[in-house]
């Protein structure tokens, strides 16, 4: 599969939180773009540009991985797992592998559409996997969504909650909600696809240690699909080969696609 888009993403102050008290709501917008190679199932590339900085993220189907410009490159923990992005109704092969094994939580009506909801709970064995001595991830939840009439995802929800604690600190807990908005379904190649979507992240940072309590951060995304095609000539595994960092890194380490679940 190749996409192109836009995207507009803004942090938002959000009226309860510390950082924003002393201060009225306000939004700061960049604009960007992105572009996504996959393979089926779990070798995938993404490239995004927001506010003159490039981001870059990518699976050759044993590593994750991801560069930025403040990190460099550096090797997702856990498991192997499909890109968040396909999962907003880009890769509907990707979308009903993921669910195959979802509990049905029962019907719920949103954005106007009668929707069955369908949940995901990581494994004990792969948050531990995506923990180290001093991050302990607790849970990761997403829900989808559907469409009781096309069977369509219209909604995306994803809830992680990690817990931070350094030698002789008290811990800190981390929570982030990450829900998208999924439409303009139009068929290509015979497959119903969406095109354009919005997306909201709520982080909120509470502990013992904050006296002042909780605090928050939001930031929202609308995004456009340019372009799509499948089954694109000449896409090969070279497209997902890993930066040198992360083959040094892993040199003969072969990961499962363990879980379902992607940030």
């Amino acid at each position: 599969m190749y996409a192109t888009g836009k995207v507009v993403m803004g942090l938002v102050d959000d009226p309860g939180s510390k950082s924003s008290a002393a201060t009225p709501s306000s939004s700061v917008s960049q604009k960007g773009c992105f572009v996504i190679w996959q393979m089926v199932p779990d070798r995938w590339l993404v490239e995004l540009v927001v506010g003159g900085h490039k981001v870059v993220a990518g699976s050759d189907g044993s590593v994750a991985w991801r560069h930025t410009p403040w990190l460099g490159a550096h090797a997702a923990k856990g498991g192997v797992r499909p890109l968040r992005r396909a999962l907003q109704g880009l890769d509907p092969v990707a979308i009903s592998t993921v669910f195959s094994t979802a509990q049905y939580m029962g019907e719920k009506h949103i954005s106007s559409i009668d929707c069955f909801v369908l949940k995901l709970s990581a494994e004990h064995s792969d948050l531990a996997e995506r923990s180290d001595s001093s991050a302990e991830m607790i849970k990761h939840v997403t829900l989808g969504y559907f469409s009781q009439r096309s069977g369509l995802l219209v909604y995306l929800e994803d809830s992680y909650l990690t817990r931070i604690q350094t030698p002789g600190s008290r811990p800190t807990y981390w929570e982030t909600t990450m829900s998208t908005k999924v439409e303009d379904y139009r068929a290509v190649e015979g497959l119903m696809i969406a095109h354009s979507g919005q997306s909201s992240v709520i982080i909120t940072r509470f502990g013992d240690n904050m006296k002042a309590g909780a605090e928050v951060t939001r930031m929202e995304e609308t995004y456009v699909i340019d372009d799509l095609a499948f089954n694109v000539p000449g896409l090969s595994l070279d497209y997902f080969i890993p930066p040198d960092e992360i083959q040094k890194d892993f040199p003969e380490e072969s990961l499962d696609w363990r879980s379902p679940l992607h940030r």
